[in-house]
């Protein structure tokens, strides 16, 4: 049994190659004991189960996957898959990393795909709890057809996110959410930002993607087999004010052993889940498979207690850093180390008040196993925490790119944005319109023709700046990494860096007098 005084989250990548190519997996292990296969809910991702790792993981040991297409995992190589393609997805991954067989646990849609996972394969899985589980008249189906999935595709001047925002807080005011009748109304409807927001930003993730894991569950018959099959025990369970505890009533008779149930509310229900998975528990899993070109490194000093992003070849000979307020994947794969520094894209949060040295500290720690790494490269303000590193003995020369570091550090830094999510929305449409500014104007914040920049038209696409958005948003130590950065000593710094290998500007800031340049 873990101790749940060191229970942790681990974080992992596994590429699945099959006849329609490839793609990446990403998933969360916790705990250790009988394995326990978790399958989120579309359009969520495994972190909607993190809370309940930390705690079934006292007793399991917890594997959630992201699916196909959300969270941070790859999309199906299918163009309209259906919800057997998707339960394929879970065997495929389940083989990819090594497990044979584990306890299924599964809610709405993940119920719904974990369903037919065990009833196709088998044995994959010992046993299976779902939270609810659909089963949909032809009416229905057609209704969802119509009209539940619109594309969400990014739009120049941020639309999309406008929408999103009412879809995803008015989905607890109404189910289905677009049918805005008294009939439809939901018991649990809130207008409270913190609740709307996990769920936004892992539709900001899936992008289109977001319909397909959707669909395959709204358009998909009941996979429940004949009351006379032999099957290992699956039981069905849900809360009262969940919109599918109705479709109890719809539940044919069961196969020997299986069981539905009603629970009063969500903790109750996680109860008597707990204790049903306890009923018909799998073997303990071996060492799970993970690449070794993507992962997530942990980290432990006075200032940072969690897993460092990263991605790139282990003999890399340039650690890459991306700027403040963005993420390893807006900078180029070009064979470098690239990281998300704390607080940033997917990397643990970093503890307020940290200084220049302990996120020095940290990022070292964190590329220690990279024995080939010679020069570290920073993005914007951070080649001054290259600067940083060089110092250090890993290192023997320093780089940057777009090193475009201002003059007045005071005014940039109280112009770091905050992007707390409120009532209305705005964070999201805030953020989109500082994405739009930066491409176009440097500084963001003063927008006038002197301080107009070059760019490429056919570079400016809806789609790149929905990355760097996402980026800004996932962002909780923006402030912090600009002020710790901004405020250094920068002529301490040059004293104690390796020798400058390459300091780049681009064409438009050689004739700034704004900037400033070692």
């Amino acid at each position: 049994m873990a101790d749940l005084l060191s229970m942790k989250i681990s974080r992992h990548y596994i590429t699945i190659n099959n006849s329609q190519g490839s793609r990446r997996v990403h998933y969360r292990v916790c705990g250790s004991g009988p394995a326990l296969l978790m399958i989120h809910q579309s359009p969520r991702s495994g972190a909607e189960y993190e809370r309940l790792m930390l705690e079934w993981g006292k007793e399991f040991t917890c594997i959630a996957p992201d699916s196909p297409g959300y969270g941070n995992s790859g999309p199906l190589n299918h163009p309209d898959p259906k919800l057997a393609d998707f339960a394929d997805g879970v065997a495929e991954f389940m083989d990819a990393i090594g497990l044979k067989q584990a306890g299924g646990y599964g809610f709405h849609s993940g119920g719904a795909i974990a369903m037919n996972l065990h009833v196709r394969y088998p044995g994959r899985l010992s046993m299976l709890v779902s939270g609810g589980y659909p089963i949909w008249s032809d009416e229905e189906k057609a209704m969802f057809a119509s009209s539940y999935l619109p594309r969400f595709l990014p739009q120049v001047y941020g639309d999309h996110l406008t929408w999103l925002w009412g879809r995803m807080l008015e989905q607890s005011w109404f189910f289905p959410w677009f049918d805005r009748r008294h009939t439809s109304r939901m018991t649990v409807a809130h207008q409270d930002p913190t609740k709307a927001a996990p769920g936004i930003a892992e539709v900001l993730d899936a992008g289109d993607n977001y319909r397909f894991g959707y669909n395959a569950v709204l358009q998909a018959d009941s996979d429940i087999p004949p009351a006379d099959t032999k099957c290992a025990p699956v039981h069905i369970s849900t809360y009262k004010a969940d919109p599918l505890a109705k479709q109890l009533g719809r539940l044919p008779q069961l196969p020997e052993g299986w069981s539905f149930a009603l629970a009063e509310n969500p903790p109750e229900f996680e109860a008597w889940a707990i204790g049903k998975l306890r009923e018909n528990v799998a073997p303990a899993p071996g060492v799970l498979n993970e690449d070794s070109a993507a992962g997530f490194i942990a980290v432990k000093t006075s200032k940072f207690d969690g897993l460092i992003h990263w991605n790139g070849p282990q003999d890399a000979t340039t650690l890459s850093l991306h700027g403040p307020g963005r993420a390893l994947e807006l900078l180029p794969a070009d064979g470098s180390l690239r990281i998300d520094l704390p607080g940033h894209g997917l990397s643990s949060d970093i503890s307020a008040g940290a200084s220049l040295a302990e996120w020095v500290e940290i990022i070292s720690q964190a590329v220690t196993s990279f024995s080939k790494l010679t020069c570290v490269s920073g993005e914007g303000i951070s080649a001054l925490l290259a600067l940083a590193l060089s110092a250090t003995e890993k290192f023997e020369c320093v780089c940057a790119t777009n090193a475009h570091i201002p003059v007045d550090s005071e005014k940039w830094i109280s112009e770091v944005p905050d992007f707390t999510p409120d009532r209305f929305g705005a964070y999201l449409t805030r953020a989109w319109r500082i994405v739009r500014a930066g491409r176009y104007f440097w500084p963001w914040f003063d927008v006038k023709d002197s301080n107009g920049i070059t760019f490429e038209p056919a570079d400016e696409t809806p789609e790149s700046m929905a990355l760097e958005h996402r980026a800004l948003l996932r962002c909780r130590a923006h402030l912090p990494l600009t002020e710790v950065l901004l405020r250094a000593d920068r002529g301490t710094l040059l004293k104690g860096a390796a020798q400058i290998d390459r300091w780049e500007i681009a064409p438009w800031a050689k004739d700034r007098t704004d900037l400033w340049r070692p």
